[in-house]
């Protein structure tokens, strides 16, 4: 019996998304046959394929992965010396071995590695900001610029890689943005409407300027996110606020700045970029028969 299940779940995943993330995946990859590996390998071939990691970095995704190969092989399978997933790793490390009959490894390997390479690029990513803020007190949020169906997955690779999530979906909490302050009126007529109709809800607000921060800050907002502001104007918000609200920097950011905005004091930095611009992460897996 696999344990990767059990291992999902305590990670914060759904085990039977994840499923259906692999069975989606599957079929789309092998809709009926692996027509090259059964013209060339014969049925009773066995081997063993080797993941290296060709660039350092931090894994994610290697449980999902070996999950794969299990669907595709069943008990047919073994799968070792897989590196538990947050684990940094160089170049030339081997992060999981799978054994079992050759046809069957050729034909999940292209799926597995989707997985593992995109997710490690994420907790790479994230790894790069984390360090990059260290000593600050600020930490690094993700957002909802994720891959249609991946979120999930891609938020869980942003926990392997050090950084935070931000909200899952529209319903979870509110954040107000620009747009909503716009419809309602102002930022604080937007922040009380959200106040009266979920009363239990978290809720951030979007500021702009100043007095945008000001007045939240009057209307006993706890939770701001200052948006596209030059660093000089982030400390000054800092300053403005002193405590009474967490402060939220977004817009633009880019990691030559990360240093520079997370030493303003804001609490938090959030990143589309660890999702939405993710380079994937290089990892190979090269075949030994049996």
């Amino acid at each position: 019996m696999s344990r990767v299940p059990d291992e999902l779940a305590a990670a914060g995943l759904d085990p039977a998304e994840v499923q259906a993330a692999i069975d989606r995946a599957l079929a789309e990859d092998v809709p009926t046959e692996d027509v090259t590996s059964v013209a060339t390998i014969s049925a009773d071939a066995r081997g063993e394929g080797v993941f290296g990691a060709r660039e350092a970095g931090t894994v994610a995704g290697l449980g999902i992965a070996a999950l794969v190969f299990e669907t595709v092989m069943g008990q047919t399978v073994t799968v070792t010396d897989r590196v538990p997933d947050g684990t940094r790793v160089a170049a030339g490390d081997v992060v999981m071995r799978v054994a079992g009959p050759t046809r069957g490894l050729l034909t999940a390997e292209r799926t597995a590695l989707n997985f593992a390479c995109h997710l490690s690029g994420v907790a790479t990513a994230t790894a790069a900001w984390v360090e990059a803020l260290e000593g600050t007190g600020a930490r690094v949020l993700d957002t909802r610029k994720t891959l249609p169906g991946w979120r999930a997955l891609e938020k869980y690779a942003v926990r392997c890689g050090g950084g935070l999530n931000h909200r899952m979906n529209l319903s979870d909490r509110a954040l107000v943005k620009d747009n909503h302050v716009v419809a309602a009126g102002g930022v604080v007529p937007a922040y009380d409407a959200v106040r009266r109709a979920y009363p239990d809800l978290r809720v951030e607000v979007e500021v702009t300027d100043l007095d945008q921060l000001r007045e939240l800050l009057d209307a006993g907002c706890v939770e701001i996110l200052v948006d596209n502001m030059s660093t000089e104007m982030m400390s000054e918000a800092v300053r403005i606020t002193g405590g009474r609200a967490k402060l939220e920097a977004s817009g633009g950011l880019t990691f030559d700045r990360a240093r520079e905005v997370a030493e303003t004091g804001v609490d938090f930095v959030s990143v589309g970029a660890l999702t939405h611009s993710v380079k994937v992460f290089d990892i190979g897996l090269d075949l030994m028969e049996g």
